[in-house]
């Protein structure tokens, strides 16, 4: 569902909103420019709300697009895989493309095509490096637990050498970032206005359900939840 464009409508005319960061020509945001922030501040916080990413890359002339698990340290978003995946020589020979998107509502207009969707995004590119210190890639590795569900780190069993050597930990620069944010009700064209049918924002939000625990975990106390999927 999108909003159209018309050249019969007027055009915002709000600059984007920017931080100390500036958009490079592929973060720039052409349509509905009004919607972007290109500020640290802004990136971080819809990043650090994101459990999956998507990485887009081209391998052998094929484009792909893959969705893993990933969080921020700092100034980079960090993901995993299996070190002999074929992601760590793709990734880190060449340029790639990453997305991040939140779903808040959907936006029901009283026409077709001013429907629209209240979203938080972020589009990254660059190209990954690997981080090859078994000590940070342990301790990111641990960050990553505690993204998922605080505390998590402490109550596991951390990898032993093995294990990290079996996985690759790469990063991304956020240098090169941008968000789009959409929100509010829908904004329908005054001829439209009288039109008998509802219009308003139904919101979605990403939820927790009752934790089940293995047999063997009886009687062992259910980690704390984090805010967001309350």
């Amino acid at each position: 569902m999108s909003e159209t464009d018309s050249s019969s409508l007027p055009t915002s005319t709000t600059p984007p909103r920017r931080g100390t960061d500036a958009p490079s020509e592929r973060t720039r945001v052409r349509r509905h420019p009004e919607r972007a922030a290109y500020d640290r501040e802004s990136v971080n916080a819809i990043v650090d709300a994101a459990l999956v990413c998507h990485l887009a890359f081209v391998q052998d002339g094929v484009p792909h697009c893959i969705p893993t698990a990933c969080w921020r340290e700092g100034s980079h978003l960090y993901i995993h895989c299996a070190r002999a995946s074929r992601l760590v020589e793709v990734l880190t020979g060449g340029t790639a493309c990453v997305a991040i998107s939140h779903m808040d509502g959907l936006v029901l207009a009283r026409s077709a095509l001013r429907h629209s969707m209240n979203y938080r995004s972020v589009v990254i590119y660059g190209t990954f490096e690997e981080v090859a210190d078994p000590a940070a890639k342990a301790a990111s590795l641990a960050a990553f637990l505690d993204h998922a569900v605080p505390g998590r780190a402490s109550q596991v069993r951390p990898p032993d050498d093995k294990e990290l050597a079996g996985t690759a930990l790469l990063r991304i620069s956020l240098d090169e970032a941008a968000a789009k944010v959409r929100s509010g009700p829908p904004k329908d064209l005054p001829q439209d206005l009288e039109r008998p049918a509802w219009a308003g924002v139904v919101p979605l939000r990403v939820v927790a359900g009752e934790p089940r625990p293995e047999a063997e975990c009886a009687g062992l106390a259910v980690p704390p939840l984090p805010e967001r999927y309350r």
